[in-house]
């Protein structure tokens, strides 16, 4: 009888789309802050605060961090399920960076909208 042990593992095409629309996002994001910063006469702290005054800028570096983190999930968790046999370990390893990444989130949230 074969024991299978699983933690954490998916698999499929939601995890590979999801991977290619978070790198997606996150190029759109780059690029647009580039341009913004090399279309500034002058970019200066002045200019940073007034970009991110804006509600639309605070969503959607929201949205950028929440890929990135997301994104980061899906490559840690395979990471993690590919080198490290031990369940338990894997497990741990798994809660550990959960924690850290909604950590991650909450502090994101507090930065943008300076809770």
């Amino acid at each position: 009888m074969l024991n299978r042990i699983v933690t954490g593992a998916h698999f499929g095409l939601k995890d590979w789309l999801i991977q290619r629309i978070t790198a997606v996002l996150m190029i759109i994001y780059t690029l647009v802050m580039v341009g913004y910063i090399l279309l500034q006469p002058v970019f200066d702290y002045n200019s940073w605060t007034l970009l991110f005054s804006s509600n639309l800028v605070r969503n959607f570096s929201l949205l950028f961090l929440l890929g990135v983190f997301y994104h980061a999930w899906i490559g840690v968790r395979d990471i993690v399920m590919d080198y490290v046999k031990p369940a338990a370990i894997r497990l741990l390893i798994h809660v550990m960076v959960i924690l850290a990444l909604l950590l991650y989130v909450i502090w994101s949230v507090q930065i943008l909208w300076g809770i």
